[in-house]
């Protein structure tokens, strides 16, 4: 699903090269949950972004569903992340001027799906977080737990092979939290691969794997107890 082997992040100013990511080994297979955990600094955010396709690398190899993405363009990188990936960010960024129909619309939009596929998919997509009744609600007529289901349900509109989420519960009280997690567990065991990077341990527990990364590097891999998950390095 995922394979990154030796992949290298460097960030050049004038006077200085920051090494973010070095020789960074990873193999996530389709229908794992993975947590990564590490210090501020460590990497962490890059290797999302580069996951992602929201950010280019400078050496190795990265594969994403079976392709290689290392010399993809900008345009390709664009279409296959719009295919293949759906982003859970803990702002929620939703759009406060949208009902909430809306706001999972605009990803549909982009994609060129037709009025009566967009409107199905939204539905559907709503229903599955427990929102289908509120869909003409604001942003701001909603818990921050609800908002971030918002956002899961505009993620999960284009049905994307693998989710990954940025501090998916950063922005909730502890209760709310424990519902986003829940939801995320659930649409795991339906089929969806989840990358999430967390500072909470507790929550990072209850994924099947946890990375640990610092210095750029993966320097630990671990599989909680409860879990009968494989664990796989390159």
């Amino acid at each position: 699903m995922l394979n990154m082997i030796d992949v290298k992040k460097v960030f050049r100013t004038a006077l200085v090269e920051t090494h973010a990511l070095k020789d960074f080994n990873l193999h996530v297979k389709e229908g794992d949950f993975v947590a990564v955990t590490g210090p501020s600094g460590s990497g962490k955010t890059t290797f999302l972004n580069i996951a992602g396709l929201l950010e280019t690398f400078d050496g190795g190899k990265f594969e994403l569903d079976g392709q290689d993405v290392s010399h993809l363009n900008d345009k390709q990188r664009s279409r296959l992340r719009n295919e293949k990936i759906g982003f859970i960010f803990q702002s929620f960024n939703l759009i406060p001027d949208l009902n909430l129909f809306d706001n999972v619309d605009v990803p549909l939009r982009y994609r060129g799906f037709n009025s009566a596929e967009r409107k199905k998919r939204i539905e559907q997509s709503l229903d599955m977080v427990g929102l289908a009744q509120r869909m003409k609600h604001l942003p701001s007529q909603l818990s921050g737990g609800q908002q971030q289901r918002v956002a899961i349900a505009r993620a999960l509109a284009g049905e994307p092979r693998f989710l990954l989420a940025d501090e998916p519960t950063g922005n909730l009280d502890s209760q709310m939290a424990t519902s986003v997690m829940d939801l995320l567990k659930e649409i795991n065991r339906n089929g969806t691969t989840i990358i999430m990077v967390t500072h909470d341990p507790s929550l990072a527990q209850q994924a099947k794997r946890n990375i640990f990364v610092r210095d750029g590097m993966v320097s630990e891999v671990t599989m909680p107890a409860a879990s009968t998950a494989t664990c796989s390095v390159a």
